[in-house]
C-alpha cells in the first residue's frame, strides 16, 4: 500500500509538470501503460493474499482512474497553451504590405458581346440563344436552302456522322449561321418581337488573318405589321453610334441571301478614317459590317407564319470582326491564341 502511494505521488508530479504533448504522453506510458509502473504493481497482487489483495486492488483501480482524469485536463490545458502560443506566433502584422493578386479579366469578344447586348437591350432587343448542334431542317431548308440549292455551298459545313442514325430522323451539323434561332424563337413567340441572337458557329474552311473554323456570329430579327429596311439602317446607324463612341454613316448594297428579299450588304463609314479613305477602307471610305434584308416569306412560312399578315428584317454579322475593328486589331486568330500578353491589354 505504501508503495502504491508513492507512486501515485510520483505520477501525479510528473503528469502536472509535463511542458509538452510529447513529454505528457511519455509519462503516462512509464505509469499507465503495459509496461508501465501502475501496470507492474497490480501484475504482483495475485501473490497477496486474499483480503489484501481485494484492497489493494482497489485502490489500484482508484490510482489509475485518478492519474487517468489528471492526464486528461493536463492534456487540454497543454493544448490550450500550444495554440494562445501559434496565436502570438502567427499573428497578423497589419504594418505589413499585401501580397499582390493578379486578377483575371475579361475577354476582348466577351466584353465586345456585352456592349452588343447592352446597346441592343436599349433599343427594345431581346437575347435569344439555339443549339449549336443543329439539325438540316433549321440550319439550312427553314431558311430556303434546300438541299439542291446551290447557296448551300456559301456555307462549308461540318457535318455530324452517325452510323445508326434512323433514316428518317433529320441529319445533324454544327452551325454554320446563328439564323436558325430566328426560325426557332418564330415558332415559340407571337409577334411583334425583336431579338438578337449572339452565338458560336462554325465553318469548314482554310484559317488566315481574317478566318477562323470557330467565331462567333450576331443574327438579329425584327417582326411587326409594318417593318421596312429603313428601320433596319436605323437600327444600324444607332448601333454602330453607340458601338464606335461617334456619329457613323451606313449605306446598303443590292445583294442576295436566300432567307431574305430583298437582300443587302450594310457597310459603314471607315472608323480608321472616318469615310475620307485609307488602306483600311481600299480608299473607298466604306468598310462591309454585315448582311441583312427583309424577311423572306418562306422562312415565315417554315416557322408557321403568315408572311401576308406580317414582315420584318433580319440582319447578321460577325462578332469577331467588330471586335477588330474597335479595337484595331488585324487577325481574328489572335482571338483564340490564348496569348496572355494580348488578353492582358483588355
Amino acid at each position: 500500500m505504501h508503495s502504491l502511494e508513492d507512486l501515485r505521488a510520483e505520477a501525479e508530479r510528473a503528469i502536472k509538470q509535463a511542458g509538452s504533448l510529447k513529454a505528457l504522453r511519455d509519462a503516462e506510458v512509464a505509469y499507465l501503460g503495459r509496461s508501465g509502473k501502475l501496470t507492474q504493481i497490480l501484475k504482483t497482487l495475485k501473490d497477496l493474499p486474499e483480503d489484501k489483495r481485494r484492497t489493494m486492488g482497489a485502490e489500484a483501480n482508484e490510482t489509475r482512474k485518478l492519474l487517468e482524469l489528471l492526464a486528461a485536463e493536463r492534456t487540454a490545458s497543454l493544448k490550450r497553451e500550444e495554440y494562445e502560443q501559434k496565436l502570438k506566433l502567427e499573428r497578423i502584422d497589419i504594418t505589413r504590405p499585401g501580397k499582390r493578386y493578379h486578377k483575371g479579366g475579361l475577354h476582348p469578344l466577351t466584353i465586345i458581346r456585352r456592349d452588343i447586348e447592352r446597346i441592343f437591350g436599349s433599343m427594345g432587343f431581346a437575347v435569344a440563344e439555339g443549339p449549336e448542334v443543329e439539325t438540316e431542317f433549321y440550319n439550312f431548308d427553314a431558311l430556303n436552302i434546300p438541299a439542291d440549292h446551290p447557296a448551300r455551298d456559301m456555307w462549308d459545313t461540318f457535318w455530324i456522322k452517325n452510323p445508326k442514325r434512323d433514316p428518317k430522323a433529320q441529319r445533324l451539323l454544327l452551325r454554320t449561321h446563328t439564323s436558325p434561332v430566328q426560325v426557332r424563337y418564330i415558332q415559340k413567340h407571337a409577334p411583334p418581337f425583336r431579338i438578337i441572337a449572339p452565338g458560336r458557329v462554325f465553318r469548314y474552311e482554310a484559317t488566315d488573318a481574317s478566318h477562323e473554323i470557330q467565331f462567333y456570329q450576331l443574327e438579329g430579327l425584327m417582326v411587326g405589321r409594318d417593318i421596312s429596311l429603313a428601320n433596319f439602317k436605323q437600327v444600324m446607324q444607332t448601333f454602330l453610334g453607340k458601338l464606335f463612341g461617334k456619329e457613323m454613316k451606313v449605306r446598303l448594297r443590292p445583294s442576295y441571301f436566300p432567307f431574305v428579299e430583298p437582300g443587302a450588304e450594310v457597310d459603314m463609314s471607315c472608323v480608321q478614317c472616318g469615310g475620307h479613305g485609307c488602306s483600311v477602307c481600299k480608299h473607298t471610305g466604306w468598310v462591309e459590317i454585315a448582311g441583312a434584308g427583309m424577311v423572306h416569306p418562306k422562312v415565315f412560312q417554315s416557322a408557321g407564319l403568315n408572311p401576308k399578315d406580317w414582315q420584318g428584317f433580319a440582319f447578321g454579322f460577325g462578332i469577331d470582326r467588330v471586335a477588330m475593328m474597335k479595337y484595331k486589331i488585324p487577325d481574328i486568330r489572335m482571338f483564340y491564341q490564348n496569348d496572355i500578353r494580348f488578353l492582358r491589354q483588355f
